[in-house]
């Protein structure tokens, strides 16, 4: 079945983790044998070749670039110059990849329609070498160095946004920090609404996230986020979060995240197996928020796979990326109709595109 994955940081892991991504994972893993400056190093699920093999031929792909201000411990940038630079280089890796024939830009809803032609919602044959569609997202928006820098990069294919990611940030505050939007995120704020932008409203901190849902009144999706309601941490989403964004007309992408699936991840000292995580844990976080919103309508899949973990952080049944192919027949398991799978695995995004873009 032709999938849909909303979140995955493509060139972050080509540019920081210097890896190729038209080779085979297990090529890659070859490669990566003995490295230990990363902790999953040798453990990657992701590659175009995988992608292709899995039926995944659309994707959100990422740009991510974190300011750190001084005494801030989290890794990035010294200044916003220097993440504007590094997203900048990110994005001269996707274009190298449409120059190679491995990615093609979908960028509106023209440019999706012929995409999703040449792939005819079908899975990837043997040998395929079909590009893969990516829509250009931004994990985090310290790097925008000013308000303006929203144009040039609409201008260069950017279609969303995601204002906050780790600890405090320039416009927004997110994962494990608090705080409202200060007067420069709300700024960013009405002027994505304004271009057009479709509001990621993942990793926002709680008092940010409410924020954004008063302010914003363009598409809002929520491209990687689980459920609080099983795992308590403020990087899920309240029950309250999930009412809100189903009124808002979004979809929220299940994540592949470990920690984010189950309760009392150790990080460094927890194993999937041991905590019991596999693909169906995934299926008990899309199932709560089908719960809250009574219907299907509002899940998908965004697995944030390699997003700094791999194979020792994710589901224990899950070797690579194609193997979200196993989703259907677990869906399936669970009482999900065959219009429900395929609205949770492509139908649900592309709807929400239609309108966003129409």
């Amino acid at each position: 079945m032709f999938i849909v994955d909303a979140h995955l940081d493509l060139s972050m892991n080509a540019m920081e983790w210097n890896r190729d991504l038209r080779l085979p994972v297990n090529d890659i893993r070859a490669r990566e044998k003995g490295l230990i400056d990363k902790p999953d190093r040798a453990k990657g699920t992701v590659s175009l070749p995988e992608l292709r093999r899995g039926g995944i031929g659309l994707v959100v792909a990422t740009q991510i670039g974190r300011y750190v201000a001084p005494g801030n411990p989290l890794p990035g940038w010294h200044s916003p110059h220097q993440a504007w630079a590094q997203t900048q280089g990110q994005l001269a890796w996707y274009k190298a990849m449409e120059e190679a024939g491995e990615m093609v830009m979908i960028h509106d809803w023209p440019s999706l329609q012929k995409h999703l032609e040449l792939w005819s919602f079908d899975a990837s044959p043997s040998g395929d070498t079909r590009p893969i569609g990516y829509i250009l997202s931004l994990e985090g928006a310290d790097s925008m160095v000013t308000v303006e820098h929203l144009h040039p990069a609409y201008e260069y294919g950017l279609r969303a946004i995601g204002p906050a990611h780790y600890g405090p940030g320039r416009y927004a505050n997110g994962t494990d920090s608090s705080g409202r939007l200060n007067p420069e995120g709300r700024a960013l704020l009405k002027e994505m609404d304004r271009l057009g932008y479709i509001l990621d409203a993942t990793h926002l901190c709680d008092d940010a996230f409410w924020d954004a849902m008063d302010i914003y009144n363009g598409p809002v999706w929520a491209s990687h986020n689980n459920c609080r309601a099983l795992v308590d941490h403020n990087r899920q989403f309240s029950d309250d979060m999930i009412r809100t964004l189903v009124a808002k007309g979004a979809v929220i992408g299940g994540a592949l995240d470990a920690w984010m699936m189950v309760p009392g991840w150790v990080r460094g000292t927890s194993t999937p197996e041991g905590t019991g995580c596999n693909l169906e844990v995934l299926i008990n976080h899309l199932d709560h928020i089908c719960q809250v919103a009574g219907n299907a309508l509002h899940i998908g899949i965004g697995t944030d796979l390699d997003g700094a973990f791999g194979k020792e952080q994710c589901p224990y049944d899950l070797e690579t990326i194609a193997d979200l192919q196993k989703l259907p027949a677990l869906l399936s398991k669970r009482g999900y109709t065959a219009e429900d799978i395929e609205n949770i695995l492509h139908g649900n995004w592309l709807r929400f595109l239609r309108k966003a873009w129409a």
